[in-house]
């Protein structure tokens, strides 16, 4: 991890630390929590496509819950983990970083990489723009770019209390998504290019499957109020998606040796 940031680290850092989400006072319940078996069900499965799909699936049916996350530019950072409830982003940080993980220390540490820009729980450093998101995840070799014909967009955003940012990312065209389904495995994330000049995406999800093989969009919907799956087709029409992008996520290190 960057900075130095160690297992011990991270396991000070978190027994330090009251993990509170917003909403009712939750807290982190580490022991006997639902990731933490789900981490320890899915190491029978070799691949991380394989585990993102069994442990993204044991999601489906948890509830959709806008502004999980606590900061601010004047409001401490807390580093929040749930898995009672979830927003889109925070849906595939879990999954990734569950997938990712061979138990909850490096379960928690994984989410502190993907989630911050060095593994360090400040609000300025948490990844606040999915664009920003996508290109850090690269960077840090959490995932990697999906081989489809795309072009780049530039765009300047400017969100609430973010301040003004250009952003440039690759982007696929929708049709070319939904051409393109056997090129695609499950577990890759996906992010909906926002039409607005002030935001860079709107949206994301994983990619999965149906029984007949029809490309699915797996997400924390905030129309349905909960994760499930969705045919890719029809979310595509009905939020007339023009550009989305796409990253593969990658194993780590310890799984690519075979848990050494």
């Amino acid at each position: 991890m960057e900075q130095g940031t160690t297992r011990r680290n991270v396991l000070r850092l978190l027994g330090a630390m009251p993990l509170l989400a917003g909403g009712g006072g939750f807290a982190w319940a580490r022991e006997g929590s639902l990731i933490g078996r789900l981490i320890e069900q899915a190491q029978d499965k070799r691949t991380i496509a394989d585990r993102i799909d069994f442990i993204s699936r044991s999601l489906i049916g948890i509830r959709y819950q806008a502004n999980t996350l606590i900061g601010g530019p004047h409001r401490k950072e807390v580093f929040v983990i749930r898995d009672d409830a979830f927003d889109c982003v925070t849906f595939c940080e879990v999954v990734l970083a569950a997938a990712r993980s061979r138990d909850l220390a490096e379960f928690e540490a994984a989410l502190l990489k993907i989630r911050y820009e060095h593994g360090r729980v400040k609000w300025e450093e948490r990844n606040h723009y999915f664009g920003q998101w996508s290109q850090r995840a690269i960077e840090a070799k959490i995932c990697q770019t999906v081989d489809l014909p795309s072009v780049v967009m530039n765009k300047e955003v400017n969100w609430g209390n973010l301040g003004r940012k250009r952003l440039s990312f690759p982007v696929v065209e929708a049709t070319v998504l939904l051409a393109n389904r056997d090129r695609l495995v499950t577990g890759d994330v996906v992010g909906f290019v926002s039409r607005r000049t002030n935001m860079d995406f709107y949206h994301t999800g994983l990619i999965a499957f149906a029984g007949d093989g029809a490309l699915l969009l797996r997400h924390a919907s905030q129309s349905k109020r909960r994760v499930l799956d969705e045919r890719m087709t029809a979310f595509v029409a009905n939020n007339r998606v023009r550009y989305v992008t796409l990253l593969r996520p990658l194993d780590p290190p310890q799984a690519a040796k075979g848990g050494a």
